[in-house]
């Protein structure tokens, strides 16, 4: 997992699909996501981890748009 569109299609292959019009807004709630999917043990906490971090990148280069 490289990109932000990745973790889009990890997400997907649960049935989540995200599409809030905002990029940030989009990234948010694929942590949340990830997040309840790690919580209730769903996703491997490797995968939650690279996944959580690349998502964490984005959020802050698109914060730094503004």
């Amino acid at each position: 997992m490289k990109s932000v569109y990745d973790v889009a299609q990890l997400l997907k292959k649960y049935g989540i699909i995200i599409y809030l019009g905002k990029r940030e807004y989009d990234i948010e709630m694929m942590e949340h996501e990830l997040t309840e999917l790690f919580k209730h043990q769903i996703l491997d906490r490797d995968i939650y981890a690279v996944a959580r971090g690349i998502l964490k990148q984005e959020l802050i280069k698109e914060q730094k748009k503004k």
